[in-house]
């Protein structure tokens, strides 16, 4: 298996765990955090893989160009179309947004590839909190570490 398949396979194990989904969307929505690199971060926790200053940077630059281009405007139409529409058929209005929510996901697997593509072996596993706050501090804002903290715990569970 590929290290950009096992991320992939990895975070969708972990964002289905309990409380996990609701702290990434905090995270994302309120603290304006990027999930696809904290996933990252904490899957290179698990697995030992090491993140130094340059892979830090590379990685929150990757994130950054996906998020900005793809990520972000597939998601502000996605969100568009939640909400039924005058005018707008809603049964095709879901069609769409479905679509719209199917590339989406294809963007973060994609974003995730590449992120998975900048690591090197894995090694002993650590614990997730300090690659978490590392990749949210260099990512930039302010530092949601409560937050932080809970998806660290969720994830180790």
């Amino acid at each position: 298996m590929s290290d950009a398949t096992a991320l992939w396979a990895w975070a969708v194990r972990a964002y289905g765990r309990e409380g996990v989904a609701e702290t990434c969307l905090s995270l994302q929505d309120r603290d304006e955090q990027n999930v696809p690199l904290l996933l990252f971060g904490a899957w290179c926790a698990a697995t030992g893989r090491a993140l130094d200053d340059e892979t830090v940077e590379a990685a929150c630059d990757v994130a950054r160009v996906w998020g900005e281009k793809a990520i972000a405007p597939l998601r502000a139409v996605r969100r568009a179309l939640k909400a039924p529409l005058i005018d707008m058929d809603g049964d095709a209005r879901e069609a769409v947004r479905a679509q719209v929510k199917a590339v989406e996901l294809e963007a973060e697997r994609r974003l995730l590839a590449d992120l998975a593509a900048l690591t090197g072996p894995p090694g002993a596993p650590r614990a997730p909190l300090p690659e978490l706050v590392r990749l949210s501090r260099s990512w930039g804002g302010p530092l949601p570490r409560p937050v932080l903290a809970r998806l660290a715990e969720r994830l180790s569970a």
